[in-house]
C-alpha cells in the first residue's frame, strides 16, 4: 500500500485559543486544505468541477482530538479516500505532529452534488477516476 497524500503545515499562532491550543475549528480547516491539495494535485480544482456542473458536498464530519497542538508546531496532514459502491464515499485524515504523534483524526463522509439538480450523482468514483489526471491519489 502507497503512503497516503499528505501536506505540511505550520501551526500559526492566531489559530489558537486563550489556552494556548491550536482552536478545534482550524483542525477542519487543515483537514478541508489537505482535501482541496489533493484534488488539485490529481487535476481537479474548483473552476474544473464547477464547469462540469458538480461539487463535492460534506454530509458528516467526525473530528477526534488525540493531543494538542500549540503555535510553531509542524504537521502533516494526510488525506485518503475510501470507496464503497454508492454515492458517497470516506476520506481518512490523519494530522501528524512531526515526531510522529498522532494529534488529530478526522473522518469525512461526502458526496459529489450535481449543482443543477441538487442531488448526488450515483457514482462518484468513476467521475473522480474520469476526470482525475491521476486516479491513483484517489485510491482508483
Amino acid at each position: 500500500m502507497t503512503e497516503p497524500f499528505s501536506v505540511p503545515v505550520t501551526v500559526r499562532g492566531y489559530e489558537t485559543d486563550v489556552l494556548g491550543h491550536l482552536n478545534q475549528a482550524v483542525y477542519l480547516n487543515y483537514a478541508e486544505h489537505a482535501r482541496w491539495s489533493l484534488l488539485h494535485a490529481a487535476g481537479m480544482t474548483q473552476a474544473t468541477l464547477v464547469a462540469k456542473g458538480v461539487g463535492p458536498a460534506a454530509l458528516e464530519t467526525t473530528l477526534r482530538f488525540r493531543r494538542e497542538l500549540v503555535a510553531g508546531d509542524e504537521v502533516e496532514v494526510t488525506c485518503a479516500f475510501e470507496w464503497g459502491g454508492g454515492k458517497t464515499f470516506h476520506i481518512e485524515q490523519t494530522i501528524r505532529k512531526a515526531d510522529g504523534t498522532v494529534a488529530a483524526e478526522v473522518t469525512a463522509v461526502v458526496g459529489l452534488m450535481d449543482l443543477k439538480q441538487r442531488r448526488l450523482l450515483p457514482n462518484p468514483r468513476e467521475f473522480f477516476k474520469e476526470l482525475s489526471t491521476d486516479p491513483a491519489l484517489f485510491g482508483l
